[in-house]
């Protein structure tokens, strides 16, 4: 029956799992967790291909107990059901080890069925998440569970992956394999830290391989060829989506214009042009804001222009728009200044209008005086000390003008015109 090469060559010891040295190093907890062979209930956190089933698999043979797997894609009630008719039972009589990848797809009542279990020890789970655990697994089993962060695979870790993969292949089918230069470095640069599809790669080279002078030959134009593009993470509801918008804004926040250009071009290489463009307008106002406020109507002229054009050709607006922000000057005084009254008003510090703002339905009939209401075009300078607060917030201050030169310049005239210059 046919096994693709990622699972008929997947490690079966930690020492062959490629990676992950910060938990399965010599004095790496999981390590020493698998060691002890006394194994908690665990959730492994990180992207595809980066090892979570390998060491879930390994770790399940160092117990005594049946490993069950469920896919949170495909499984449901029953297949939980199913599990539990087992215990206590011949074919599960210390338990069950249960491995549930992809635990985000399971609901709360669906999680929540495997709680009483997990509580008294029959089921221990290993779960496996692509996503955020602490937002997507409810609390009740996020609070029994250890979690453990797979981070991506640098290239030299894919590399040796497929380096033990081929050898492997070699001796299996009797072959030798010749690979022209920079082939490995090539594909496990393209795959993105993903050693399962750096090895689907390897397969199809090995598949489709012509005679070299020694063996199968694997090309730089065969690898270009099966690779195509950049195996590059992402996924519009997942993490990868929410971290590259915060790496793009960040970016221009800190004013690295080279950083900036680089998250955009990460958007722009998955298609999403209207996330991208959200973003930058948000910058806008968020990071720039009163230092330079024409940045908002340049960089809407941008996204406009994005917006019509559409990919390709809209990299072009967008990179203006990216670079514009991020070596513009920086203020978030009108963010700041915002989030504290919108705090007062949910905190329900709000209070009757003062008389002499509110609306007069009689305007225009001569009876507006009576309200009192200073109209600031009648004094000098357009301005009259007057109070627009209502009473339970009149000492509130929300603005605080921010160093640079625009702000600056502005309050230099105010503080003038109120005299306190």
């Amino acid at each position: 029956m046919y096994r693709p090469l990622a699972d008929e060559f997947r490690p079966q010891e930690l020492d062959e799992v490629t990676g992950q040295g910060h938990i399965l190093g010599p004095d790496g907890m999981l390590r020493r967790i698998a060691d002890s062979g006394h194994i908690p209930n665990m959730i492994f956190y990180g992207p595809s291909g980066t090892g979570k089933t390998t060491v879930a698999s390994i770790i399940a043979r160092r117990t005594n107990r049946p490993l069950r797997r469920l896919n949170a894609t495909t499984a449901g009630l029953a297949d939980i059901k199913a599990i539990i008719q087992e215990l206590d039972t011949l074919l599960a009589p210390e338990g069950v080890l249960l491995y549930l990848d992809e635990i985000q797809y399971f609901n709360k009542k669906q999680q929540q069925s495997l709680l009483e279990f997990i509580e008294n020890g029959k089921i221990t789970l290993i779960a496996a998440t692509t996503e955020n655990p602490y937002f997507c697994v409810f609390n009740a089993i996020l609070s029994r569970s250890t979690v453990f962060e797979f981070k991506p695979l640098t290239s030299e870790d894919v590399k040796a992956a497929m380096e033990r993969v081929i050898r492997l292949l070699s001796e299996r089918d009797g072959v030798s394999i010749d690979l022209e230069d920079g082939v490995l470095d090539y594909i496990a640069s393209a795959c993105g830290g993903d050693a399962r599809k750096s090895l689907n790669t390897l397969e199809l080279l090995y598949s489709t391989a012509r005679p070299g002078k020694d063996g199968l030959l694997f090309t730089m134009t065969d690898a270009r060829a099966v690779t195509q593009r950049s195996a590059m993470r992402y996924d519009r509801d997942g993490d990868e989506h929410f971290d590259i918008l915060s790496a793009l804004m960040k970016s221009i926040r800190g004013s690295d214009p080279d950083a900036a250009v680089h998250y955009l071009a990460r958007f722009l290489e998955t298609g999403d042009l209207l996330g991208a463009c959200r973003r930058i307008l948000c910058s806008a106002s968020e990071d720039v804001g009163l230092a330079y406020p024409l940045a908002v109507p340049i960089v809407k002229a941008c996204v406009d222009s994005a917006l019509q054009l559409g990919l390709p050709e809209a990299r072009l607006p967008l990179a203006e728009a990216v670079i514009f922000l991020a070596t513009c000057p920086k203020s978030n005084t009108g963010c700041m200044a915002i989030d504290r009254a919108m705090g007062d008003v949910r905190a329900g510090k709000a209070g009757p209008i003062p008389r002499h703002l509110q609306n007069v339905h009689a305007d225009g009939t001569g009876f507006e005086r009576e309200q009192g209401y200073l109209y600031p075009h009648n004094y000098p300078n357009r301005w009259v000390q007057q109070q627009y607060l209502p009473d339970t917030l009149k000492n509130a201050h929300y603005y605080e003008y921010g160093d640079n030169k625009t702000e600056q310049a502005a309050k230099k005239y105010w503080d003038i015109v109120k005299g306190q210059g």
